[in-house]
């Protein structure tokens, strides 16, 4: 029963606390994260309201504190994804046939605990499990989870609020159902936000989802499911599973209701996973919806005209959050040869002054990426270059684990811009930088087009308008987040919809709309007042 057309009005976004020295907030939070450390979790699944303990338990280190124990989860085997995907199947009907309000509701009630009761556990989680610092946890795990619930709400109505238009003798309406089958979310370590946005989405259109997180997002995953539940999540909506990528593929792209997977990760990953949809496509009730955000090589250009502390600044900043364990992160930058000394002077003493160490010393800057394959990984590259006589090291290029997978920021500096650094995606904190001739801006903007498979993110710095407007329509396809006198991180839900194509996904901007669009199935419906009684048109008649 409908009783009324309820408003949702455009949100404001989360304002972000800055954690100032004696401020509230800055105590709040070390007295969470203090509180998390005191007892281990034990932390299980959770499938169809229940918690799932297999006794296959996996300890959780903090990535910059090995020899601590956050706790343990209980890892799921095969069955427990067929279990989740039954419990998925079985809330669907009451779920899809909840009335919008209180469904609306759900969500909105989350955001509110996300915003008070749980602001500083859901940080400080994040900060401990993910190895983030505490405005990197702010805007991450509190204020962009926030914004997603929020506004997702917000862009649902707007979309329920689209109808045809009717002429004279009936009426035409839309119904924007939820897809036929269950929904896979698959969402990495990098952000919380990300983790709670790509199940709750799709289940706000009334969808049921089965979400596996990445196991290193585990610890601040399973709180926020928590608060879920807390919320009102009815039983079954989303299961919360723990299981590795292949098991969870050969079960869920096997089965007649699979609806869909909403994805973000490796680029790699995404396209085996469109490979065997598309081997498995006969076999489905329905075409499944494949949303992806995957792979970057993202970049800064500087143009001649371009402020050198700007640039500086972009980089430092755009490259170095977060360890470069962004999407977004920027990894390749081409600076003109009439500003490259000082920039490469600037930005070298920029990163010496960046302290490096656990989440819990706030004055750390730089803290520990997420895992030894990572740390490998990213070791493998520097040492390359270290070694390598097209490229060398202008800053960092030290590493150790000893203690916590802690890997220096490091520029390297080449004179190919084809170089292996300035075309892989390395998710760590490496910048390349390739000097170009400060009068072949033109060409370089075609260089850069073509050098990486990706476009996520990229920017543009220059105060000459011309050269501006030239970057923009010159690598139009290249990033889809583009920005302009900024580094190219840090998009904002409503403001910034994310999201990029080539190797970099499917483009379906998350924080918008055109996200949720993929989540629904849209219904036509044509009542006709007065039906025709006779065949015969007028046109059959001569006279």
């Amino acid at each position: 029963m409908s009783l009324g057309y309820f408003s949702y009005p455009l949100p404001v976004n989360e304002p972000v606390l800055n954690y100032a020295p004696g401020s509230a907030e800055k105590l709040a939070l070390k007295n969470a994260i203090a509180d998390l450390k005191k007892k281990p979790l034990d932390i299980p699944m959770y499938i169809g309201g229940k918690a799932i303990r297999t006794g296959n338990k996996h300890d959780i280190h903090p990535p910059h504190e090995l020899s601590f124990t956050l706790g343990s989860f209980h890892a799921g085997e095969e069955k427990h994804v067929h279990q989740a995907i039954d419990a998925a199947l079985k809330a669907k009907d009451a779920w899809a046939n909840m009335s919008w309000e209180n469904r609306a509701n759900i969500f909105l009630k989350a955001a509110d605990l996300l915003a008070t009761k749980y602001r500083f556990y859901i940080n400080a989680a994040t900060m401990l499990g993910q190895s983030k610092n505490a405005y990197q946890a702010e805007i991450d795990a509190s204020c962009e989870l926030i914004d997603f619930l929020r506004f997702n709400v917000h862009f649902l109505s707007k979309i329920y609020q689209e109808q045809p238009i009717s002429s004279p003798g009936m009426h035409n309406r839309l119904e924007w159902r939820p897809l036929e089958g269950f929904v896979l979310a698959i969402t990495p370590f990098n952000f919380t936000a990300i983790g709670g946005n790509l199940p709750t989405s799709a289940a706000m259109c009334g969808n049921t989802v089965v979400w596996k997180p990445a196991n290193t997002q585990i610890y601040s995953a399973q709180l926020f499911m928590r608060i879920l539940k807390e919320a009102g999540l009815p039983d079954g909506v989303i299961n919360l599973i723990y299981v590795d990528g292949p098991t969870i593929g050969k079960v869920c792209f096997a089965h007649r209701e699979f609806a869909g997977v909403h994805f973000t990760g490796s680029t790699g990953v995404f396209n085996g996973m469109w490979k065997v949809i598309g081997e498995n496509v006969g076999n489905y009730r329905s075409y499944p919806r494949i949303v992806g955000e995957t792979g970057g090589k993202d970049f800064v250009i500087a143009h001649k005209s371009a402020n050198v502390d700007a640039v500086v600044t972009a980089l430092a900043r755009g490259a170095f959050e977060y360890q470069g364990q962004k999407c977004s992160a920027a990894s390749r930058a081409y600076i003109p040869s009439n500003m490259a000394e000082e920039v490469k002077t600037k930005l070298k003493a920029a990163l010496l002054s960046m302290k490096m160490g656990t989440v819990e010393d706030f004055s750390n800057f730089i803290n520990a990426v997420i895992d030894e394959k990572s740390f490998n990984n990213i070791a493998k590259y520097i040492n390359k270059a270290k070694t390598d006589k097209k490229a060398s090291i202008l800053v960092g290029g030290n590493f150790s684990k000893s203690k916590g997978y802690f890997v220096e920021p490091t520029v390297i500096v080449t004179k190919d811009p084809k170089y292996t650094t300035m075309c892989e995606e390395i998710f760590g904190p490496v910048l390349t930088m390739y000097v170009y001739d400060a009068e072949k801006f033109e060409t370089t903007l075609e260089l850069l087009d073509n050098t990486s498979a990706y476009a996520l993110t990229g920017a543009i710095l220059a105060q000459d308008r011309a050269a501006v407007e030239l970057a923009t329509n010159k690598l139009r396809n290249s990033a889809g987040n583009f920005y302009i006198n900024d580094k190219p991180t840090g998009a904002v839900v409503g403001q910034q919809p994310f999201g990029g194509a080539r190797a970099s996904g499917t483009n379906d901007k998350a924080g918008s709309q055109l996200n949720l669009y993929r989540w629904l199935s849209a219904r036509t419906i044509k009542e006709t007042f007065n039906p025709p009684t006779d065949y015969r048109y007028a046109f059959l008649k001569e006279a």
